[in-house]
């Protein structure tokens, strides 16, 4: 039986301020590569832009004026793997549930809402994120970077985890923090809920939105206009 609403959640500065641990993986490749390290307020301005401005949303950490530089494809691999490397054994020193998520998750439960996880981390590092935070079992399905042949800003990563869950379009959310779930969202012709404040550069009058919060407290009344 398909759930009665399904909720997908973005990962990185949504559900879970990561920056702190994104920060010092990011700074531990740029120190070892010989590039500029970033403070935790850059790393959340950059995270969220792709390419643009990290490599990759929730993975990477360089900026791509600077990494650009870096011609030699093995190079770029081998910072990458280390990137991967540290932040897995680093996951959770620093970060933190953003204010509410818990008490969000266990509200939507008992309501028997449907809800996914749809980053733009590697799946198997997202995985890991939820699990030690403590929030992994209040989700149906979790779709990473690498679970499709797509991800955000690509519609096809929101609706195909709600064709997974047995959900529909039309009874769907998306919450997120930038435009990349934005957009997503929007060409999925889902409803979006975002957080002021996200891992983007741009100011939220420049992302598409249906609804704004500072966190998830109170966000329960925002949901059940559509339930």
């Amino acid at each position: 039986m398909a759930q009665q609403y399904t909720i997908l959640f973005d990962l990185d500065g949504t559900l879970v301020d990561t920056a702190p641990d994104l920060m010092r993986a990011h700074n531990h490749v740029m120190k070892k590569f010989g590039y500029p390290t970033k403070s935790t307020n850059e790393i959340r301005n950059l995270v969220g832009q792709g390419a643009g401005a990290m490599l990759g949303r929730s993975i990477w950490g360089q900026a791509k004026k600077e990494f650009s530089k870096v011609q030699d494809e093995k190079v770029k691999k081998d910072m990458v793997n280390d990137f991967v490397d540290f932040y897995g054994k680093n996951i959770v020193n620093e970060s933190t549930l953003i204010k509410g998520v818990k008490e969000f998750l266990s509200w939507c439960k008992k309501r028997k809402i449907s809800m996914g996880v749809c980053t733009n981390k590697q799946e198997h590092l997202a995985i890991d994120l939820l699990k030690k935070i403590g929030i992994y079992n209040f989700f149906d399905y979790v779709a990473g970077h690498n679970t499709f042949q797509y991800c955000k800003p690509d519609p096809r990563h929101l609706t195909s985890v709600i064709e997974i869950l047995g959900g529909d379009i039309k009874k769907s959310l998306m919450i997120g923090d930038s435009e990349t779930d934005a957009n997503a969202a929007q060409n999925a012709g889902i409803p979006v809920i975002l957080l002021e404040d996200g891992y983007t550069e741009k100011n939220t009058s420049e992302i598409y939105h249906n609804h704004l919060i500072k966190d998830f407290v109170g966000i329960e009344k925002i949901v059940l206009r559509y339930l």
